[in-house]
C-alpha cells in the first residue's frame, strides 16, 4: 500500500471502506511484533521473518538504538513505546507486514543517528545555537548511513531520514513535501511528536496528553503534519492509547498495558476510527 493508495483511502473524513475488524499478517502473528526487542531476538535468531533476516550485525544495531535512549534518564522506554505506536497506526492502515516490521524497527532505530551528536548538545538545557541545531540536524543522516549497510533494513531507512521532514516542505534534512515523504515516516513522525510532547525532557516538562494533541492539532494547521494520519493517530488515542500510556504518569508509562491494548486490535473495528 503506497501513500497515494492510502490517501484515497482516507479521504473525506477517515476510513470509509474499512468496514471489517483488522486483520492482518495471517502467516505469522503480527502480534510477534509487539514483543520486547530482545525477547523477539532470542525467538528470531537466524530465523526468516517475512522475508528479512534477523541477524547479529542487526541485532547490534538495535542495542544501539537503545543505547540513545540510554544515555538520557529522561528517555526511558521512548523506543519501545514507538514501535508500538506504530504497528497500532500501520495495524489500523492495514498495511503489509513488511510496513509493520518497519515501524518496528524503526522505532528503534529512528534516532539512532544521535550516537554521533556531542552530548553538549543532546543534553543541553537551553535553547540550541543556530551552529548547534545544524549539528543536531545530521542525526537523520548520520542514522541512515549506519544502517544502510543492511538489506534487511532497507525499509526502514526512509523512517530514520525523514521522520523530522514537514508536509510543507520545511523539515530536514531533504525539504520534501506532501507525498514526497515517505508515508512510514508521516506514521513514524506523529508518534515521536507525541511521545516526546508527553515525556520530561532536560529542556522541558511532559506536556498533559491533551496539551500534546493540541500542539499537534495546532502544527496541523500550520502546514507541518499529514492531516490524514493526523486523524488517525487522533481517534487511534481516543480507542486505545488514551486508555493506558497517556494514565501512567511513571518513566516507562505502561508498556505492559500498551501491549495488551495492542494485541486487541484484531477485532478492532477499522471504522470507529475513520
Amino acid at each position: 500500500m503506497n501513500a497515494r493508495s492510502y490517501h484515497r483511502l482516507v479521504s473525506n473524513a477517515g476510513i470509509p471502506t474499512l468496514r471489517k475488524p483488522v486483520a492482518v499478517c495471517t502467516e505469522e502473528s503480527w502480534v510477534d511484533l509487539l514483543k520486547p526487542e530482545r525477547e523477539r531476538h532470542a525467538e528470531l535468531q537466524a530465523a526468516h521473518d517475512g522475508g528479512l533476516w534477523i541477524d547479529e550485525t542487526e541485532g547490534l544495531l538495535f542495542a544501539l538504538g537503545q543505547a540513545v535512549e540510554q544515555r538520557d534518564r529522561f528517555m526511558a522506554g521512548h523506543c519501545e513505546r514507538l514501535a508500538f505506536i506504530g504497528v497500532a497506526m500501520g495495524v489500523v492502515m492495514r498495511l503489509e507486514r513488511t510496513s509493520l516490521l518497519a515501524l518496528y524497527r524503526g522505532g528503534y532505530l529512528h534516532d539512532v543517528g544521535k550516537l554521533g551528536i556531542p552530548d553538549s548538545i543532546l543534553f543541553k538545557p537551553g535553547a540550541l545555537t543556530a551552529q548547534e541545531w545544524s549539528i543536531m540536524r545530521t542525526h537523520t543522516i548520520r542514522g541512515e548511513e549506519i544502517c544502510r549497510h543492511l538489506n534487511s533494513l532497507r525499509p526502514v531507512l526512509p523512517i530514520i531520514r525523514h521522520h523530522h521532514e514537514r508536509f510543507d516542505g520545511s523539515g530536514y534534512p531533504d525539504g520534501l513535501r506532501g507525498e514526497q515523504i515517505p508515508l512510514l515516516a508521516r506514521v513514524m513522525q506523529i508518534a515521536d511528536i507525541y511521545d516526546a510532547l508527553t515525556s520530561t525532557r532536560s529542556y522541558k516538562r511532559a506536556y498533559s496528553p491533551a496539551e500534546a494533541l493540541e500542539t499537534i492539532r495546532k502544527e496541523t494547521e500550520r502546514g507541518w503534519r499529514d492531516p490524514q494520519i493526523v486523524k488517525l493517530f487522533l481517534r487511534l488515542h481516543t480507542h486505545v492509547i488514551s486508555k493506558d500510556i497517556c494514565r501512567a504518569a511513571e518513566i516507562g508509562h505502561s508498556l505492559e498495558a500498551l501491549r495488551a491494548s495492542l494485541t486487541t486490535l484484531r477485532e478492532f473495528p477499522a471504522d470507529s476510527v475513520a
